[in-house]
């Protein structure tokens, strides 16, 4: 069994008083049983966040940051496009809103558009055409959620969703010669979407326009993609907690993961089975597995203090 939790700690005031007192007990005899086995260290400025790199590590992906080519893993996954998904680069592409600030320009959640299928695939059939022009295929997968196929995407790194969900683009913006067609489309999308009539149609029932799209996940396909581990446990509800600085909802949900997950990793434990923990902030992950231990070790294992997530926080 492997354990996986994104957003087991973040970076906004906020959490770090959300953390404080929570009771997480199955958690500390986790870590209590358990051994550092691994650390992946950065900051907060890199372009895929680590929960995604710690998954790129069980995929086989490459580890070099905005190079993780989830489109092209999805279509592999899938099987539906096996031929194709080899040698193409893919992408995802979001319509979404962009919020316009005096000193800059962040992306609202896309999930909060409210968008439905009818509206998305008219906003789609409105661009595909300046797509094309670009070699650029779009296919509709949800409401805010297209694939893109083109060899644009091939060499083109790009942030995560999850970076620049509720945050300032500027960072997070494509740049390089690679990406100098998409600013250009993404140019000619919003003056697109600033007029056309659903734009209208949803300010006046007071939802956000569409009025751009983001890129990522782009890539092609790499040889030597593993397929998801079986007994792999990756809860996702901290990370929605903590995208929207929910912090009471981010404390209940660790406190379920702490029920459900954590309590599941201790029961296959006691079986003898082998368990993996990856605790992932906005910075770093932290491996934890099964080690051989000295008796001193067991010792204090018994009678020592008992690490927390708070003796980890500061480094997630």
């Amino acid at each position: 069994m492997h354990l996986l939790v994104p957003y087991a700690s973040a970076l906004a005031p906020g959490c770090e008083a959300a953390q404080r007192d929570l009771p997480l007990p199955n958690l500390q005899r986790l870590l209590a049983r358990l051994s550092p086995t691994g650390a992946d260290e950065a900051d907060e400025f890199t372009l895929t966040p680590p929960h995604e790199r710690a998954l790129a590590r069980l995929r086989g992906l490459p580890a070099v940051h905005g190079r993780q080519p989830w489109a092209a893993v999805a279509v592999a996954d899938e099987g539906g496009h096996a031929e194709a998904a080899d040698a193409d680069a893919f992408a995802w592409i979001t319509p979404c809103h962009w919020q316009i600030a005096p000193d800059h320009i962040s992306l609202t959640d896309p999930a909060a558009l409210g968008l439905t299928e009818a509206e998305s695939r008219a906003v789609l059939a409105l661009v595909a055409p300046y797509f094309a022009e670009d070699g650029i295929r779009l296919e509709y997968r949800a409401p805010t959620t297209w694939l893109a196929r083109g060899e644009i995407f091939r060499d083109m790194p790009s942030a995560s969703l999850d970076r620049v969900n509720g945050r300032s683009l500027d960072l997070w913006m494509p740049d390089g010669p690679a990406a100098r067609p998409l600013r250009r489309l993404q140019t000619e999308v919003q003056m697109l979407l600033y007029t056309h009539p659903m734009t209208d149609e949803r300010n006046a029932r007071g939802l956000p326009a569409v009025n751009a799209i983001w890129v990522s996940g782009t890539g092609a396909l790499p040889e030597g993609l593993r397929p998801m581990p079986t007994g792999l446990l990756a809860p996702q509800g901290l990370r929605e907690a903590a995208l929207h600085e929910d912090w009471q909802a981010w404390r209940d949900t660790w406190q379920a993961i702490d029920q459900r997950e954590c309590a599941l990793a201790l029961a296959a434990l006691e079986v003898g089975e082998p368990v993996t923990l990856t605790l992932c902030g906005e910075r770093s992950a932290f491996e934890f597995g099964v080690q051989p231990r000295s008796l001193m070790q067991r010792v204090r294992g018994l009678f020592g203090a008992r690490p927390t997530l708070q003796d980890w926080a500061g480094r997630l």
